[in-house]
């Protein structure tokens, strides 16, 4: 995370900043073929002597060079996937300052971790006959009206972390084309470096996308024998 300040006020206001690495439209997915559309796409470079021959089709279909990572991003209909074609370039404009984001993350791994650092148990007692047990879960369920086993969903110690946390309704602080920065209000889950997804917010009124109908689409030509 860093901080911005702001002079005239000197009021700090906490932000990430994200970087945009050469995101490219792979492929679209529609309604016909997969059942859903969706937008497929990919970040970052990879070199092609450490690509499998299959995904090396893929990307050669679309005229695009090997990616890191692939995403898709559901789109509702036929219409939205027209604003994104295939070799489509998207970078840090795409967003607008004060437009509010989704931002999904997979969180940083804690590894094994125990009932209290995990669920916030309080743990037993710290004296009082307590011995060696002070940060033990305690009892796991109970002996004979419940059928003698552990619930179904019932919180115990176990991995921490690794997986997809969401957090929604950041603000877009600022835009910087040219060095393909987005700076949102706020923290977002995950270790520096990681792979984060920006879609605009569920909650909040969506964006003014006028900007997209002066970008130009590709025009699509029948080719006849």
């Amino acid at each position: 995370m860093s901080a911005i300040f702001d002079p005239s006020t000197g009021k700090r206001t906490p932000v990430t900043i994200l970087q945009l690495d050469r995101n490219q439209v792979v492929a679209h997915k529609t309604a016909r073929l997969n059942g859903y559309y969706a937008v497929q796409v990919g970040h970052g470079l990879r070199l092609s002597r450490n690509v499998t021959r299959q995904m090396r089709g893929h990307y050669a279909a679309a005229q695009v060079s090997p990616k890191k990572d692939l995403v898709e991003f559901r789109v509702r209909d036929e219409a939205a996937l027209a604003l994104t074609p295939v070799g489509k370039t998207l970078g840090a404009g795409w967003f607008r300052e004060g437009q509010f984001v989704d931002v999904r993350a997979k969180s940083h791994g804690k590894g094994f971790a125990g009932g209290m650092k995990r669920h916030g148990f309080s743990g037993q007692p710290a004296s009082h006959g307590t011995s060696l047990t002070h940060r033990a879960m305690g009892s796991a369920g109970q002996s004979q009206g419940g059928g003698s086993r552990v619930l179904p969903g019932k919180r115990m110690p176990g991995r921490m972390g690794g997986q997809q946390a969401t957090v929604q309704n950041l603000r877009v602080v600022r835009v910087s084309e040219e060095e393909g920065l987005v700076v949102v209000h706020g923290c977002v889950s995950g270790p520096k470096g990681c792979l984060v997804k920006l879609s605009d917010a569920i909650k909040k009124p969506w964006p003014d996308l006028s900007f997209l109908a002066a970008t130009e689409v590709p025009k699509t030509e029948a080719i006849t024998a």
